[in-house]
Order: structure tokens, then sequence, then C-alpha cells
């Protein structure tokens, strides 16, 4: 009997604590506008909503080096993983990306930071072609037509 009503207590204790660690699903909508030639710099705005009910309106700065040339504007969506709450989604993330385009183009970036990963894919027009390495930074405000 006593070693039910502890199984039970443990239970209860341990709830709250695996809840706390459970991960959420973020996504976001982005719009990025920006030039390249060797340097690329791109800045825009994007609202971040997750399954857990969360969600921010960013700000984004994308600052990359690389074989790079062009401008361009893209609206996109991006999925974060390994997020436990939408404050942990702030920072800078290292960008791994390609980009192309001639009238239309299109982005890709894998980011990460510590343990969170976003993927970021989006298109858009342009006139633009690289590979880059570099920085996003995500930061709370920016537009809210990006639901």
């Amino acid at each position: 009997m006593l070693a039910s009503v502890i199984a039970c207590i443990g239970g209860v204790i341990a709830a709250p604590a695996q809840a706390a660690s459970a991960s959420t699903t973020c996504s976001m909508a982005y719009k990025l506008s920006g030039w390249s030639l060797v340097y690329k710099q791109y800045d825009g705005a994007g609202f971040i909503k997750c399954n857990n009910g969360q969600q921010a309106q960013v700000k984004l700065a994308s600052k990359s080096i690389g074989f790079t040339i062009g401008r361009s504007e893209i609206e996109g969506t991006g999925v974060f993983t390994a997020v436990k709450d939408i404050n942990e989604i702030y920072g800078t993330f290292a960008a791994l990306e390609g980009h192309a385009g001639a009238t239309k183009s299109a982005d890709g970036q894998v980011l990460t930071r510590g343990v969170i990963s976003l993927a970021l894919s989006g298109v858009g027009r342009g006139i633009d072609i690289g590979v880059t390495i570099g920085a996003l930074t995500i930061s709370p405000g920016g537009s809210t037509d990006n639901r």
C-alpha cells in the first residue's frame, strides 16, 4: 500500500516536470528583402505561431558572406524544432543558405542555435544567385502583415 502511495506521489511530481520539458512546434511566416555582392544583407519581419498557443511578431536581420550577387524580395515559411518556449526563438542563428533567381527568386536556409533548429524556404522576385554562410537574428517586434 505504501509503495502505491509513493508511486502515485512520484507520478504527480514527475508529470509537471515532463510537461515543462516537452517541446512545442513553432512555424513562421516571413518577408525578407535585400541585396548581395559577396556580402549579403537582408532585413524583414515575421509572425511566429506555436502549437501551444504562443505567438509573436518578430524582426529579422540576415547578414552573411560567400559567393553571392543580386537583389531580391522573399516571402516564405519556416519551422522551428526543439523549442520549449517561444522566448527561445529570439537571438542569433548560424545560417547556411543557397539562393537563385532571375525575375522569380527562391531561397532556402538551414539555421541552428544550440539544440534549436530552423528550416526556412521561400519564393519571391529578384535577380540573384549564390551560396553564403552567416547569421539570422530574430528579435521582438516587426510588422503585422505576415499572418
